[in-house]
């Protein structure tokens, strides 16, 4: 049988149930906190805004509801968007592909490899998947003791098996998947949007308050505070710019400003990158690695043309494209491949080349192996592989 290495866990004396109940539980608190960081954020914004600037800034009626109206349009889309992408149903794994007690069993006594390839492979020959690891075998989670159909992968912080797994997101606490890819592309966007208008709304009373700031120091108000008395024209410059908005108010509305700009840079690159992998259909895993089929390895073996690729996302309602609502294609396990990949019997290329993380080159054969790892199976004792 093939050789084993086996990773024996051993509890430290005292290490009792109530210990590792606590664990659990602060460690799902723990990654709470970027989402209810987002949710400060966006709650010290909304003061920021619809109280210093639109109330007590903002003099004429018109722009005050001019600003407040399309600022909760954005709001509530861009809050919606997020609400879903984090409480998105994540669906299991259909019950076809996880393995029955009596091919579990075959399974775990088979004597070679080969053997145990052999098993997946009978087991596998109905189900809809044209994926492979790099060898060529069935790809095959140990962990949840299934078959993994074309696109998924497990997610170790989930621990279980995600249909089309493109990231674990620490911002959603959520894995993004086929579930909720269009919420999470949804979030981006109107993210995005939430940010440019802020900014683009608060720049012409930051460029007021800088003119201010800088008549001020011309005005040597800054001595005349030092002493305790103000001029008159220190106090026309202090209180004549910014209408009711005190020396707080005005700090809230540059310090939105910057914010706002800081998250539209980043959000720009990442809702950037997201719509190149939409339009080309692949996910931010398979953008890192291509995904292996019958005939080799093709990064757009999935990619159907950028239209087609955008309604598998989106649905084919154009009313429903900007609301966050499912309306993607599929059921997350099928996808439509390229006629090149439907027939084919795999041939592993021999030329592919890899790096390891110390820049080492090894050849795809050595991946290979490394990849198809042979472990302990956590449940029985006995070796399956780890096909990832």
């Amino acid at each position: 049988m093939a050789s084993s290495m086996q990773n024996n866990r051993v509890s430290p004396p005292g290490y009792c149930v109530c210990c590792r109940t606590c664990n659990m539980w602060c460690w799902r608190a723990f990654k709470w906190l970027p989402v209810l960081l987002i949710v400060s954020i966006v709650t010290w914004s909304y003061y920021a805004y619809v109280i210093q600037l639109c109330i007590f800034t903002i003099e004429s009626t018109v722009q005050q509801c001019i600003y407040l109206v399309l600022y909760h349009i954005l709001l509530i889309m861009f809050a919606w968007s997020y609400w879903r992408t984090i409480f998105a149903d994540i669906k299991p794994i259909p019950e076809k592909y996880k393995l029955p007690e009596a091919e579990l069993e075959k399974l775990l006594s088979a004597e070679t490899e080969d053997a145990q390839r052999t098993i997946l492979e009978n087991f596998a020959k109905d189900l809809p998947i044209v994926t492979r690891t790099m060898s060529g075998s069935v790809r095959y989670c140990n962990r949840c003791v299934l078959v993994k159909p074309d696109r998924a992968h497990h997610c170790s912080i989930c621990s279980r098996c995600v249909l089309k797994m493109d990231h674990h997101c620490p911002w959603v606490n959520n894995c993004v998947c086929f579930h909720n890819y269009k919420f999470f592309m949804l979030f981006l966007g109107y993210a995005l949007l939430y940010c440019l208008f802020i900014m683009s709304t608060c720049l012409p009373y930051f460029i007021r308050f800088w003119k201010m700031y800088q008549e001020y120091k011309h005005a040597h108000c800054d001595n005349l505070f030092d002493i305790g008395t103000f001029s008159k024209q220190c106090m026309d410059i202090l209180n004549g710019d910014f209408g009711m908005s005190g020396s707080a108010g005005r700090y809230h509305i540059v310090f939105a400003f910057f914010v706002a700009l800081m998250f539209a840079i980043s959000l720009g690159s990442l809702f950037g990158y997201h719509c190149y992998l939409v339009a080309h259909n692949r996910t931010t895993l398979e953008a890192f690695r291509a995904p292996m089929f019958r005939g080799g390895a093709d990064k757009n073996g999935f990619s159907m043309g950028a239209y087609n690729n955008f309604k598998e996302v989106f649905g084919n309602s154009p009313n429903k494209w900007v609301v966050p609502v499912f309306t993607s294609l599929g059921d997350g396990c099928e996808y439509p491949v390229r006629r090149e990949h439907q027939l084919q019997t795999f041939s592993a290329p021999q030329d592919a080349l890899g790096y390891d993380s110390m820049g080492i080159t090894r050849s795809s054969v050595e991946m290979a192996h490394e990849t198809e790892r042979w472990r302990l199976c956590p449940r029985r004792g006995r070796t399956v592989p780890q096909i990832v």
